[in-house]
């Protein structure tokens, strides 16, 4: 063996076992590994029913050579692929190459599709073919505005600061006992989201999932520009290890082909000061978010702001008239006093 194909065999091993060294947005280094085990990729020989395989399809998924097909284009469908192996790592970061098409024009297509890191596996439910009050983490790509349509049917709108754009990505997190509001796309659960045009795209698109020092952060491509671009960055999330990950989908009386390419799992390595690991040493035993009332008030303050606006109109108004009425009472009193001295 020469010497230049053992330096190129050295490097690709460096490569392979030390994986990429980078550094976040608040400078702590850190590197990723691809983990195997709990990824989702071509040609998905680690899909299937048996024992030894790492992923499980379930309901109307199956498998081609191009993708992990969740739902077809047709009505009243749901799919999901799990993991069959608990994932205990500390960081992690998730990329999700996906797909979603059909022959349904804007707004006349549904339901989305969703990511999980949950406690629960294999469980068909209303929440994109998963089930409702899960423990974990839930991405969701909706494609259809439940909300908006009930709304349009008793001709009220949304006020300009409220309306969304659909398809929306949203995040949540489950302790066991909170529902999600399917009529409401998730508003009063969700931990913020973005607008995402994913539907019939001829370019690939993306979802990224980190969760490092109990932050979590997603992000998305899908302009076909190859760069990431934010959709929400939440301090004091606090997630369990040895949750399993997850995809579903789901059709109603609209439809949708919800395809997963792949599901790459990297464990993230973030060096630490003592002050960190101190403040991080105490296990997580149930999922849960630290700054959640804030969010919801800053939610409240949106959604009555338009509210708020027309009690102040009104009572000014109302204001405004019973100064007119007392100034005609007192003038009225006024004049009078004032035809009596003449006499």
């Amino acid at each position: 063996m020469t010497m230049a194909l053992k330096t190129y065999w050295t490097f690709v091993i460096i490569l392979i076992t030390t994986g990429r060294s980078f550094a976040d947005d608040d400078n702590h280094e850190m590197e990723e590994f691809l983990k195997r085990e709990h990824s989702l990729s071509k040609p998905y020989q680690g899909v299937g029913s048996s024992s030894s395989s790492h992923w499980e399809l379930m309901g109307d998924a199956m498998v081609t050579t191009e993708q992990v097909r969740l739902t077809t284009d047709m009505q009243s469908k749901q799919g999901a692929v799990w993991s069959r192996i608990p994932c205990h790592l500390r960081d992690w970061e998730l990329q999700v190459h996906f797909k979603i098409h059909g022959q349904g024009k804007k707004n006349l297509n549904g339901d989305g599709l969703a990511i999980w890191y949950t406690k629960e596996r294999m469980k068909k439910g209303p929440v994109f073919g998963n089930q409702d009050l899960f423990t974990g983490l839930g991405v969701f790509v909706d494609t259809y505005p439940n909300e908006e349509k009930h709304l349009e049917a008793q001709k009220t709108r949304y006020t300009t600061r409220t309306q969304r754009i659909f398809p929306f990505v949203l995040a949540m997190v489950g302790n066991g006992s909170i529902s999600y509001d399917h009529e409401r796309d998730g508003r009063p659960t969700e931990l913020g989201g973005c607008n995402a045009m994913v539907r019939n795209l001829n370019h690939d698109t993306f979802i990224f999932i980190r969760y490092v020092r109990r932050r979590l952060t997603i992000m998305i491509d899908i302009d076909g520009q190859h760069e990431w671009r934010d959709c929400l960055d939440i301090p004091g999330v606090r997630l369990p290890q040895g949750y399993y990950f997850g995809a579903s989908a789901v059709t109603g009386d609209l439809s949708d082909n919800h395809d997963v390419i792949s599901l790459k799992l990297y464990q993230l390595t973030v060096l630490r000061s003592e002050t960190e690991e101190k403040e991080e040493e105490d296990e997580i035993t149930l999922p849960s978010v630290d700054n959640m009332d804030l969010l919801k008030m800053g939610e409240n303050e949106e959604g009555w702001s338009s509210i708020a606006m027309f009690f102040t109109i009104l009572f000014s108004m109302l204001g405004c008239f019973l100064l007119i009425v007392v100034g005609l009472i007192v003038y009225s009193h006024w004049n009078e006093n004032r035809r009596k001295r003449f006499y």
